[in-house]
């Protein structure tokens, strides 16, 4: 692909990694205008990012408060955990995204404020990690103590303040902290060849390279993915014992790796700054290696809802405890199913930079899932109250929720977590999700994402581009584009056709002209366009029962239920009393009623139906049983992100199915 208009404002700045097939769009070039994720957005700049910037600057998240202490500007101790500075860092992200949109002077002058502290805490040689500093902790001496995420972080936030600002005073912080960590890692001493345990390291390299164009970055990210499994487990100093195999991913050098394993965040920020590695020095084994781990963890360890990280605890054996981590393919609890927000998160960036590389249709499409379901349920309709994991059952009756392990499996949204990774990951991905939303292609635009936005931008060859996009999506399954301006050549336009959208059609200018759609795919559509021409796609939003791989035995003979990208759930408040969520049974036949609700848990689309209830409730582990009693009753399931929005309550995606009704 040759690029003559380069966008350099992109989230993403690959409009010149030669081993791309889709491009970035500046940010900014798409904005959400109404719908869904305009609502959502509006959400992020009001509420979200200014009651997390409270919680983060003031006492209770403390973040703030630790720069200021190693910068010698008040006296106290470190607080949080180790990682807290990569958790203020992204939250600093997501202000810069809301700054790039509405301009607001008073969101640029807190942030020069910040960053100003955190010059004033970086040492002489570029080393920042608040916790080491101010506990006085020997730098780089414990892979636990999070220095390379936390500066990973740094230079993802720093390069994008750099890009939509136009200011280096970020930038220069971030290009001081890579140098320190160029002179540490370069020589690759063995004693640290196994500490890029929590690797946000690699895509800050990579973003700071595409960002300053000096190759020295990229060669760092290119050896801290070579790093990875690259000793025997016995030369590991600075990491744990359980941490020197699948966990952190160490087992197995990447390029050699089959199998999704370990930490699911760690995995999936490894597989994000590999993708990035890739598009700049297209060797074919990272790609394939990418590919494999892909089809590992997507098609064999991902939940429905595109959650991953099975458990929060487990083992593969005497030296590899697993922590919130990958288990065995098909093995995919739901009451105990941890998927991690981040976790979930990653699976979203992962996805969104394969797509970028090849430009197949199926990443996009996973990354819509997580977006509609679990990533978005990680945060609650207020945007002030936060879930770290996220089970596809609660069930208060067959497990115990406390505030324990930092309040990571409470059941009930929490305003605040000690353990604060989550929710600024999720906030800083919901206010840069319109730099998603399209791609650029060789001679042509790439839609992603659907929802009301307004584009304006420029093709590869410079020529301007205005779009208008109406819909109600994901609610409603017509979109209708319209071309505001373009130039007087032909170019395509590529409709992402979704795997769920069997059935679809595209009418131009109210006409079909017999285009193909397949699930799955992008549906290209070039022709000579002009201003006024509109493009019309209708894709079908049936309800629907989605039955688990046989292998999977939690699921067996059980149904979940689907509309369009929408994983539904039912919920204990939409019950009787007397009813638990165990109780329920979905009728197979059942007709389901679809109603919209404007003023009911910010605004969802509801489905209404017929469910069993078992009324016969037995006690005992096992027990006899002849003919079970039922109730029919007419039950509400509601979009599995907005669940916990009532109260404390029960919750489930997946029913026992009768396909007939009983006698």
């Amino acid at each position: 692909m040759t690029t003559t208009y380069v966008h350099r404002s992109a989230i993403a700045h690959n409009s010149q990694s030669p081993y791309t097939r889709f491009k970035n769009l500046n940010f900014g070039d798409c904005r959400w205008t109404d719908g869904f994720w305009a609502d959502k957005c509006e959400l992020a700049e009001r509420v979200m990012v200014p009651h997390m910037g409270m919680l983060l600057t003031g006492e209770i998240g403390h973040a703030y408060n630790n720069f200021r202490i190693a910068a010698g500007l008040m006296e106290g101790q470190a607080r949080g955990m180790w990682w807290h500075d990569g958790d203020f860092y992204k939250w600093m992200e997501a202000a810069t995204y809301v700054y790039a949109l509405n301009k607001n002077p008073e969101i640029l002058y807190e942030l020069n404020e910040i960053i100003e502290v955190i010059g004033k805490a970086q040492e002489e040689d570029g080393y920042l990690s608040t916790h080491v500093q101010i506990k006085k902790t020997p730098r780089f001496s414990l892979v636990t103590n999070h220095e390379l995420y936390n500066a990973g972080h740094l230079l993802t936030s720093a390069c994008i303040h750099h890009r939509l600002t136009g200011q280096t005073t970020f930038l220069d912080i971030a290009v001081r902290l890579a140098d320190n960590l160029y002179s540490v890692f370069q020589p690759r001493p063995e004693s640290l060849a196994r500490f890029g345990f929590n690797p946000s390291q690699i895509m800050g390299l990579v973003e700071l390279y595409r960002t300053t164009g000096n190759e020295k970055y990229l060669e760092l990210a290119g050896i801290f993915v070579d790093m990875r499994g690259s000793v025997p487990p016995e030369l590991h100093p600075t990491v744990p014992y359980w941490f020197t195999g699948d966990q952190c991913q160490m087992r197995t050098p990447l390029r050699m790796e089959t199998e999704a394993v370990g930490h699911a965040v760690t995995a999936m920020y490894l597989y994000c700054g590999a993708a990035d590695v890739y598009a700049e020095t297209g060797e074919t084994a990272l790609l394939e290696a990418l590919e494999r781990l892909w089809s590992s963890a997507v098609e064999r360890k991902m939940y429905l809802t595109g959650a991953l990280g099975q458990c929060h605890h487990g083992a593969r054996d005497n030296f590899n405890m697993i922590h919130e981590g990958f288990l065995e393919d098909y093995l995919l609890p739901n009451a105990t199913a941890y998927n991690e927000t981040c976790a979930n998160i990653a699976n979203a960036m992962f996805n969104w930079r394969m797509l970028n590389l090849t430009g197949k249709a199926r990443y996009a499409d996973v990354v819509e899932l997580v977006m509609y379901n679990s990533a978005l349920v990680g945060i609650s309709v207020d945007g002030k109250h936060y879930f770290y994991a996220n089970p596809l059952r609660m069930n208060r009756a067959a497990r115990t929720y406390t505030s324990d392990c930092d309040c990571t499996e409470s059941a009930d949204r929490e305003p605040y977590i000690e353990c604060f990774c989550c929710p600024p990951n999720l906030v800083r991905t919901i206010a840069q999700l319109s730099g998603w939303a399209y791609s650029l292609t060789d001679n042509g635009i790439a839609v992603n994402l659907y929802g009301g936005n307004q584009l304006q931008t420029h093709m590869a060859d410079g020529s301007a581009l205005h779009i208008r996009q109406e819909t109600d999506y994901p609610w409603n399954g017509r979109v209708v584009l319209t071309i505001e301006a373009c130039k007087e050549a032909p170019f395509s336009i590529s409709l992402r056709i979704p795997g769920w959208a069997a059935g679809s059609t595209i009418r131009i200018n109210g006409s079909d002209i017999g285009i193909e759609t397949v699930p799955g795919t992008f549906a290209v559509v070039e022709r000579l366009w002009k201003a006024g021409d509109s493009i019309t796609l209708e894709m079908p939003m049936p309800v629907s029962l989605i039955e688990g791989h046989p292998r999977i035995e939690e699921v067996r003979n059980q149904v979940a239920v689907k509309r369009g990208p929408v994983v539904y759930c039912i919920e204990s408040p939409d019950l009787p009393e007397e009813a638990g969520i165990l109780d329920v049974y979905l009728r197979g036949n059942t007709r389901w009623e679809v109603e919209h609700r404007m003023e009911f848990l910010g605004g969802v689309t509801t489905l209404i139906g017929e469910a069993l209830l078992r009324t016969d409730k037995k006690q005992g582990l096992y027990r006899s049983i002849k003919h079970p009693q039922w109730e029919t009753r007419r039950v509400r399931m509601v979009p599995y992100f907005a669940w916990s929005n009532r109260g404390t309550s029960e919750m489930s995606v997946f029913f026992p199915v009768l396909w007939e009704h009983p006698e």
